[in-house]
């Protein structure tokens, strides 16, 4: 296993074992993202292979030590890269360069070399995503659960449209040629959602009631948090989806693999084996194949799906025991049963929600299942690989 992929199942780990769920933006999905989008512009920009190491690394530790609050997180997750490359016999000037990149995350500071460019670029590309309206309500609703921060719909765009316009431009090429562009869309779109708040705002009566008012108020307050998690909501399931195509990919390679090891074997190495001067060649070819199957079985374990019974009842639905959500609770239910069960779903905010959770839940229980099964499956196909070469080695020294 090479260092990057010793990297990102470190900081798998970090973030699932010790990072809080208040931190609904700055977690593993964002540190995914702007791991890709380093591999994206690096290559865009002609990044050498080593080069392209260090960025990536950077990424992946760069909001590491949110584990410990946001405070001067780019120090400490510098401190946390130096300190876990080293470990694993990295060398120490390339580990530096590693935490330098990382500190160069920080809007205040300005990136001077070509990889701190790319980092900065990366790190802040979300502003031109297209989905960059809903990434910023889950900022702002970690920064209202974990600062204490709240913000009106007008200030918080209005903020928002400042650092695109005035704190924020692109350095690399790739930025100022591609990501500008859909970065100016977006600033199009915050100045259209501007242009509403403040024309909601100034069809509201200057004589109206105190208590209008208040009520208005109230009601404001109330309905921003259901945007909230309503945007969380999406983009975590998004991002579950996401990393469930991921895992069943890594299989997907470990099956091919392992398939073209047993039909070379099958082919090449069995037909052979009748020949006396062979003969040595019989257990090595057994532990070969033996690994290979083991190692498909464990991928196919990963990826083989679990369908449940597809039926509930009316009885199910009033005690709230059915998540409808999820189609293998429903899908040998009539329409017109389903129909009813959702419509009664709507009708209570809390079962909706309830289901929601549920199925967020149960999702991540399958994803934990999955990545357990594949980190078994990589073990398996690396410790096999070894063994058989060792035992081939063994097998023709004793000819």
């Amino acid at each position: 296993m090479n260092i990057v992929q010793k990297a990102e199942n470190f900081v798998f780990g970090l973030f699932k074992d010790k990072l809080s769920p208040d931190y609904i933006y700055h977690n593993f999905n964002h540190t995914l993202r702007v791991v890709n989008n380093v591999r994206q512009i690096a290559e865009a920009e002609g990044v050498n292979e080593e080069d392209t190491e260090n960025l990536v690394l950077a990424a992946w530790f760069h909001d590491a030590a949110y584990i410990d609050g946001p405070n001067n997180h780019e120090e400490r997750s510098g401190t946390m890269a130096v300190d876990f490359l080293t470990a694993n016999s990295y060398p120490l000037d390339k580990a530096k360069k590693v935490a330098d990149l990382i500190k160069v995350t920080k809007l205040s500071t300005e990136p001077v070399t070509r990889d701190e460019m790319i980092m900065r670029d990366a790190d802040c590309s979300h502003f031109s995503d297209d989905n960059y309206c809903d990434l910023s309500q889950l900022l702002r609703e970690e920064w209202r659960i974990t600062q204490g921060k709240v913000f009106t719909d007008l200030e918080w765009a209005l903020i928002n449209r400042n650092v695109l316009v005035h704190e924020h431009r692109f350095y690399t090429e790739y930025g100022k040629q591609k990501l500008q562009l859909l970065k100016e869309a977006n600033i199009a779109r915050l100045q259209n959602i501007i242009s509403g708040l403040y024309a909601a705002d100034s069809k509201k009566s200057i004589n109206a009631d105190k208590k209008q008012k208040k009520e208005k108020t109230k009601k404001e307050k109330e309905s921003r948090p259901d945007r909230g998690i309503d945007t969380m909501f999406r983009v975590t399931l998004s991002n579950h989806t996401r990393l469930s195509d991921i895992a069943d990919s890594k299989a997907n390679i470990l099956l091919s693999v392992n398939a073209i090891i047993i039909s070379v074997s099958l082919s090449t190495l069995i037909p052979k084996l009748d020949s006396p001067s062979n003969a040595h060649l019989v257990m090595p070819t057994f532990v070969l194949i033996f690994f290979s199957v083991t190692s498909i079985i464990f991928a196919i374990l990963s990826t083989r799906p679990k369908v449940t019974s597809g039926t509930f009842t009316r009885k199910d639905i009033e005690d709230r025991k059915v998540n409808l959500l999820f189609f293998g609770n429903f899908y040998k239910m009539p329409l017109q049963e389903y129909e009813w069960a959702v419509n009664e779903m709507m009708k209570d905010r809390d079962y909706l929600y309830g289901s929601m959770i549920k199925d967020l839940y149960y999702l991540g229980l399958v994803l934990n299942r999955k990545y357990k099964l594949l980190r078994i499956t990589y073990s398996i196909f690396m410790f096999g690989l070894i063994t058989s070469v060792i035992a081939f080695v063994y097998a023709f020294k004793m000819m």
